[in-house]
């Protein structure tokens, strides 16, 4: 059995104004999900009149192993540049390989006994 609220609805009291009805309004779940996986930017306007412009890129986040040997975001920053410097730069109008070109394997002749 379900045991019955000792305060009449009519009389309980949850601290919300009045003006605040929320009856018929449904949320919505991850509304600023995608965006916030984008990446976002924030103007901050000081007092002495400049703006400060903050960019907020995507999480990126590391599996454990891998975090083990990067304690801070400028370890993976820095080992990344490295990585970037290792890779040959592609020139400006090269494209790739419309095909892959591979070795065919000899065909064997099928022999007679």
């Amino acid at each position: 059995m379900k045991k019955e609220n000792k305060i009449p609805p009519e009389e309980y009291d949850d601290g919300m104004l009045p003006e605040y009805d929320f009856k018929g309004k449904k949320g919505v779940r991850g509304k600023y999900y995608r965006a916030m996986q984008k990446g976002y930017t924030v103007h901050i306007h000081n007092e002495d009149g400049t703006v400060t412009v903050q960019r907020f890129g995507p999480v990126v986040r590391l599996e454990p192993d891998v975090a083990a040997y990067f304690p801070d975001s400028e370890s993976v920053n820095n080992a990344l540049r490295t990585l970037i410097a290792l890779v040959p730069e592609r020139k400006i109008g090269e494209k790739k390989a419309k095909y892959k070109v591979t070795k065919q394997k000899a065909k064997r002749a099928a022999v007679k006994k």
